[in-house]
């Protein structure tokens, strides 16, 4: 019996990306609470945590599948920046980004079932902000983008023009 990929999320950007490899799949919300924001612990065991507690969470549905999560933080001075929680924190992170070096921490984890066996990856980039105005600030957090982007902002989006250089 063929086995069915399931993506472990909403995220539009990840959506995009299996869609455009060509991927079958379907979507399916992993329902979890992550962890991430304001500690002070590894985002490599962080970003790998919470991808695996996606897998198995949607792994109790489903017992034929290869299912795929994915978790992304940014870190800065120290601090893990998950997503924000409103405009507020929005504006508060884009800030603190502004003009500096940060590094982004994303973590995927692909299970098989029912065997259960799960690989993980994680990758670290590092990116610099412009130093954009407030004005741009606000501008951004009216496109409704940050809101559900770690660091609140998308490189992927509208948030590349707040991006001065990305490398690994």
């Amino acid at each position: 019996m063929k086995k069915e990929i399931i993506l472990a999320s909403n995220s539009p950007r990840r959506i995009d990306l299996l869609k455009h490899m060509g991927v079958d799949f379907k979507v399916v919300s992993p329902n979890v609470e992550e962890e991430g924001n304001g500690e002070k612990r590894s985002p490599v065991e962080v970003v790998k945590k919470n991808a695996i507690m996606k897998v198995q969470k949607v792994a109790e549905d489903y017992r034929n599948a290869i299912i795929i999560g994915a978790d992304t933080v940014v870190v800065i001075d120290g601090e893990i920046i998950g997503k924000p929680t409103n405009e507020k924190d929005a504006r508060r992170i884009l800030r603190k980004l502004r003009g500096r070096y940060h590094f982004v921490f994303s973590g995927v984890a692909v299970m098989e079932t029912p065997e259960d066996k799960v690989l993980v990856s994680v990758v670290r980039s590092k990116v610099k902000m412009r130093d954009y105005s407030e004005e741009e600030i606000e501008r951004y957090i009216a496109t409704g983008e940050p809101m559900d982007k770690a660091g609140a902002y998308g490189i992927q989006g509208k948030g590349a023009l707040l991006v001065r250089k990305n490398r690994r």
